[in-house]
């Protein structure tokens, strides 16, 4: 097996989206010695100039550019395309990525429609080719500890988890007509769970979902839109968009019903002052873990108070360290590197080595399209006041015998120690 940082054959990339997430993801890849950038896109002539001038210290050339995705997609000299554009038109540029013949790397984002997911699977399938959302949190340090503590059953039956993508964004938002952020429209015109996926992605592969689990149902509820509103009346006042429609209510809440029995609670919170958070909690038949007080509580194992006939939280910190995953233990004798920690270098590299090996990626095509779907059926539930809503069966009933995508080194599925 390829040790972390050993190179494989050079991998030619085009990179569509070259805001900040896209330019910073792209030099993430450009670190990588068996990687070339070959081609650049985005609509902003100023970013794509930019990508290349950076390009062209990191590489030694620059990249062709281009303002347009299609052009993009159809050269011949591109293995793979890696797509950070806004949450709209992610599925667009994949699209033709596929069918012009290039595996794609999805960056996180919801679906507007169930359709789009589903064009994304039947092109997967017709074509043959991956689509990888690219989940950076599946590859966080602690969420594949905790992946580690469910696969040796130290909670038990896992019977609930929940998540969420708890962000003061509000500058960021009230900030993007001006800044040139797509997340601004979506506030405006949109309300349900707009981000599922940091959450969702780790949580699926605790559960095995798409992989003997699956999703059936949701329901979805949004507070008040108040939060932006009132940044925008102290930062913005005399512009008219204090005036505005704001759709996005402040939480949304969404539960989700799964095929085995488990629940899935997933939070979004960007518009309210508060610290980052994603909320993280794993509850099982032995035990229960929860992000935010850093806790966890083992039945048998953690500390008892008998005059006080309660339980004690007790620190996580010693878990963390015992149930370190096998591959985040390679990866800190190779050195961290990339942002968010070192998430987005490692599901870069799980895309890079399996286009290198012609494999399939550790997250597929079914998973993407499951995790997209979220945010347009939680729409759905919203705008009728929480009824449940079904979720697809993207894999058109093979979850119900699906093995692991991959057994390799970047596997989410199956730990290899």
């Amino acid at each position: 097996m390829k040790r972390m940082g050993e190179t494989g054959r050079v991998v030619r990339l085009g990179v569509v989206g070259l805001g900040g997430r896209g330019t910073g993801q792209m030099q993430t890849l450009l670190d990588m010695p068996d990687v070339r950038i070959a081609a650049v896109c985005d609509h902003h002539a100023d970013r794509v100039e930019r990508a290349c001038k950076i390009a062209q210290e990191k590489q030694g050339f620059a990249p062709d550019a281009t303002l347009d995705h299609r052009e993009l997609n159809a050269r011949d000299d591109l293995e793979a395309v890696v797509v950070m554009t806004s949450w709209t038109t992610h599925a667009l540029v994949a699209l033709g990525a596929m069918k012009a013949g290039k595996r794609v790397a999805l960056e996180v984002g919801g679906a507007a429609s169930v359709e789009e997911c589903w064009d994304l699977v039947h092109t997967s399938e017709a074509t043959g080719l991956p689509c990888m959302m690219i989940e950076n949190c599946c590859y966080g340090m602690e969420e594949m500890a905790l992946l580690n503590m469910v696969k040796k059953q130290l909670f038990g039956e896992v019977v609930h988890c929940a998540g969420g993508y708890l962000h003061d964004l509000r500058e960021e938002i009230g900030m993007g007509d001006l800044n040139r952020h797509y997340r601004q429209l979506n506030f405006l015109h949109r309300n349900g769970e707009l981000y599922p996926t940091h959450e969702l992605g780790p949580i699926a592969k605790y559960l095995n979902l798409n992989r003997g689990n699956r999703m059936l149902s949701l329901v979805s509820m949004a507070s008040k839109a108040a939060g932006l509103k009132a940044w925008l009346r102290e930062k913005r006042p005399n512009d008219p968009l204090v005036n505005a429609q704001i759709n996005q209510g402040d939480i949304v809440n969404t539960i989700i019903k799964c095929a085995n029995g488990e629940t899935i609670l997933l939070t979004h919170d960007c518009t309210l002052p508060r610290p980052y958070s994603r909320g993280g909690r794993i509850q099982g038949t032995r035990g229960i873990w929860m992000e935010d007080n850093r806790s966890i509580f083992i039945d048998g194992q953690s500390p008892v108070d008998p005059t006080a006939w309660s339980h004690t939280w007790e620190s996580d910190k010693a878990y963390m360290e015992k149930f370190k995953h096998p591959l985040w233990k390679e990866y800190e004798e190779f050195g961290l590197r990339g942002g968010h920690g070192g998430m987005d270098y490692l599901v870069l590299r799980a895309f890079v080595e399996s286009v290198q090996e012609q494999k399939p990626p550790p997250i597929d095509v079914y998973d993407t399209a499951a995790w997209m779907a979220i945010t347009c059926l939680s729409e759905q539930s919203v705008s009728m006041g929480g009824m449940p809503v079904p979720i697809p069966d993207f894999t058109n009933g093979a979850w119900i015998k699906r093995g692991p995508a991959d057994d390799g080194p970047y596997s989410l599925d199956v730990i290899n120690a």
